[in-house]
């Protein structure tokens, strides 16, 4: 795999590399290799070398490395990611930053926290422990704060409390040259200058490298409560959904799982699930009646569009089990195909287009030569589909290619977008101008050549230039 700089250059970074962070800068083959590549279908790209910073200051030094020899620069976090974001395409260093997994202050009174990149969502989670307090954005993996802000990533809760973008109040970024900036405050609103802490939140490492990041907690509510229902059909299933998002009754997760998805979960996690479309819902609220009226509200929905079986349960244990069960979709789907790789890909649409972007999206994939699952978070618009590929058959790659390309068409025909949360990488590059237009993707080139004139950041990604 090429790099932007010669075998000399490379061997000299490396060298310079391993003299500033010692063992914790290796290029060997097998740290190379497992940082080649994240959980897409996209073939792997070696990195020339890997480096595992401890502080902002070592990471300024690697890209003062990176600056000096030409060297590209791959954020790396927990390798979680679905369209090729962490692959090193043009060779260089990875900075995995799982080793930076401080967390630096919890401002319980404040309801904010500010984390080292390489913690976990669910490493934050377990520290606010007894505060009463929770950090929301949940993507299924545990993937590091670092990475989430990156890709502004989204997830099962987005529905009531909103994306990374939502959710991340500062940053401290190391841009291309090793210089380091913070970006917006602990306050709750600011109009001082250009929004920069957004233009981070989503470039998927191509402007710079997020060492730190600010984010909003949320209090941990009194009552939850979770739920499960079966369809008669999709049609029903997202009336409901689109019934519910209209009367404005408040849920914290509503997910949506097609038959094939239900099959793969009863058949991975021992369920015994009715094979149908299905929702799944959660409430949280500060008192247990207004969580039943919640319940019995959406039951009632629910029955009018053909739902049945509607159980709902209130014990922490019993939650726990049903979002298990949503979280190891993925895995539960690649169970129905031993040896099968997942492409996945997601798109997302308004909600008044949902079941028509579903309907067609499904006749579309009837008689494909591999199995196609349905996961979705409903309330957003946004939904995935799992194909199961042989990976070595190229004509499945094909036929995958062909649907994902008319599932993004569709989806941006009904003013929608080509990803609600997995973000471009290179996997989908070929949609960018389609969704927004050549100016605007010469607006991001803009930018790109303003913050890494050289194209060091995560080169081959987002934006060509």
């Amino acid at each position: 795999m090429a790099t932007l700089a010669d075998a000399r250059s490379v061997e000299a970074a490396v060298l310079e590399l391993k003299q500033l962070l010692g063992s914790r800068a290796s290029d060997a083959a097998a740290i190379r290799d497992h940082h080649s590549h994240g959980e897409s279908y996209h073939p792997p790209a070696l990195p020339d070398v890997v480096c595992l910073p401890h502080t902002t200051d070592e990471v300024a030094s690697i890209l003062r490395v990176s600056a000096a020899h030409q060297i590209p620069v791959v954020p790396f976090g927990a390798g979680t990611s679905l369209e090729g974001h962490v692959h090193a395409v043009r060779g260089g260093i990875t900075i995995d930053l799982r080793e930076m997994k401080t967390i630096l202050r919890i401002g319980v009174e404040d309801l904010d926290a500010t984390v080292q990149a390489g913690v976990t969502r669910v490493q934050l989670n377990k520290a606010l422990g007894e505060t009463g307090l929770m950090f929301s954005v949940d993507p299924g993996a545990d993937a590091t704060m670092g990475g989430m802000a990156s890709t502004r990533a989204a997830g099962t809760t987005t529905v009531r409390y909103g994306t990374m973008r939502e959710n991340v109040l500062g940053l401290t970024v190391v841009l291309a040259d090793g210089r380091v900036i913070r970006t917006g405050s602990r306050a709750r609103k600011s109009a001082a200058g250009y929004d920069l802490t957004r233009l981070f939140v989503g470039a998927e490492g191509t402007l710079g490298v997020i060492a730190d990041v600010t984010v909003r907690l949320h209090p941990v509510p009194e009552a939850v409560a979770a739920a499960v229902c079966a369809f008669d059909s999709m049609a029903g299933a997202v009336a409901t959904v689109v019934a519910l998002i209209q009367l404005g009754i408040p849920v914290a997760r509503l997910e949506l799982l097609d038959e094939v998805q239900m099959d793969a979960v009863n058949r991975y996690s021992k369920t015994d699930y009715p094979v149908a479309p299905t929702l799944l819902f959660e409430f949280h609220s500060d008192s247990r009646p207004h969580v039943e009226e919640q319940a019995q509200a959406v039951e009632a929905l629910a029955t009018e569009h053909g739902g049945h079986r509607f159980e709902w349960e209130t014990r922490l244990e019993d939650r726990e089990r049903l979002w298990l069960a949503r979280h190891q979709a993925m895995y539960a789907a690649l169970a129905l195909r031993p040896g099968a790789r997942a492409w996945t890909t997601d798109v997302c649409v308004p909600i008044s287009r949902l079941a028509e972007c579903i309907t067609e999206t499904h006749a579309d994939n009837a008689g494909a030569p591999f199995p196609i699952a349905l996961v979705g978070h409903a309330g957003d618009g946004n939904f995935h589909l799992n194909y199961l590929i042989d990976p070595s058959s190229q004509a499945e790659i094909d036929h995958a290619r062909r649907i994902n390309d008319r599932l993004v068409m569709r989806a941006l025909a009904m003013g929608g977008t080509c990803t609600g949360e997995h973000g471009i990488g290179y996997g989908k590059m070929k949609f960018l101008e389609l969704e927004h237009g050549p100016a605007a993707v010469e607006v991001m080139r803009a930018l790109k050549r303003a913050l890494d004139p050289d194209n060091r950041m995560n080169p081959g990604k987002m934006v060509l230039i």
